[in-house]
């Protein structure tokens, strides 16, 4: 049987582009794209989703790892990288692995024999275990960078340090940061950005955390805040800023400015409320597309896609 790689032989063309002719042709030009249908045709190749993906060893399927099916976050992400593997052929599976502890690198090997690639979102783990996790399979890593492992972050940091110098030069003087889940790569880069922008200002800055990003954790984190009585409060997660808001109005106390995110200040109608505004969906298809690039073309070197994400702060 033939297979895409003696199609990309005769058709004078890589692999890869063999590969998008049948998966993405909207990346390959006409011409290019007629050479190897006509080579497929000639080596009566099977363009079959599946038959092809027999004939190169492959399943079909690749795994999304998320640590937890409790953050809401993670929602459009799926929702985005089942959008781009549909569109090239492949099926996606949820998984939940925190990929935090060395016990876990069992299961993520059986795994691993049951996929053609990873999307690995926020792993807690140390660079070395996640590197060990994921060595020998295509991967793509979301909300976490290390080095040689290909990945796609939303540039949050950036938003919430954008975020902090703006609260200050509308008069706020004692902010409160409130930590995401222990071990989290992007809590680390957002606590940072906040600490450096309120430096050499005169305001001040507590941290607390860490907590899960979840309303009941919000709910838990109010008493901490409310020992440091901040004028505003920034929440690594969206409903661990409701859970405080929620703690402070069942106490029948005033809430602090506790920033959002733009879908929550919209459908509440908020105003004077600042808001970060991820586009998960857009997070999810940048991860898989990479996937799908990287698993067509394995020896592609690893590439760091940032994509910007807006503060948002309307009067």
């Amino acid at each position: 049987m033939a297979t895409i790689a003696d199609v990309a032989a005769l058709a004078g063309v890589s692999k890869a582009t063999a590969s998008r002719t049948f998966t993405r042709p909207e990346l390959v030009s006409p011409a290019t794209a007629q050479r190897v249908k006509d080579a497929a045709e000639r080596l009566g190749f099977v363009a079959n989703a599946a038959a092809r993906l027999l004939a190169g060893g492959r399943t079909g399927i690749v795994a999304l790892v998320v640590p937890t099916l409790d953050n809401s976050f993670f929602t459009p992400v799926i929702a985005g990288a089942q959008a781009r593997t549909s569109e090239a052929g492949l099926q996606l599976t949820v998984v939940v692995h925190p990929l935090a502890a060395s016990d876990e690198l069992t299961a993520f090997g059986r795994l691993a024999r049951q996929v053609d690639g990873f999307i690995v979102v926020a792993p807690a783990g140390t660079d070395e275990l996640v590197v060990t996790a994921t060595e020998g399979t295509p991967a793509v890593l979301v909300d976490r960078e290390i080095d040689g492992m290909a990945s796609v972050i939303a540039d949050t940091a950036s938003a919430f340090g954008g975020l902090a110098r703006r609260l200050i030069e509308a008069g706020h003087r004692r902010i409160v940061y409130v930590g995401g889940p222990a071990g989290s790569w992007q809590d680390k880069q957002r606590a940072s950005t906040v600490r450096a922008a309120t430096e050499s200002t005169g305001a001040e800055l507590a941290v607390v955390g860490p907590y899960p990003a979840t309303f009941a954790a919000g709910v838990w984190a109010a008493a901490e805040v409310r020992r440091f009585a901040p004028t505003a409060v920034i929440p690594y997660a969206t409903a661990i800023g409701l859970g405080i808001q929620h703690a402070y109005l069942s106490a029948g106390q005033p809430a602090p400015l506790v920033s959002s995110e733009q879908v929550i200040v919209d459908a509440l109608g908020l105003k004077d409320v600042p808001a970060i505004d991820v586009d998960g969906v857009a997070l999810g298809r940048a991860a898989a597309d990479l996937l799908v690039e990287r698993i067509a073309s394995p020896g592609t070197p690893p590439t760091r896609d940032r994509l910007p994400v807006p503060m948002v702060w309307q009067p």
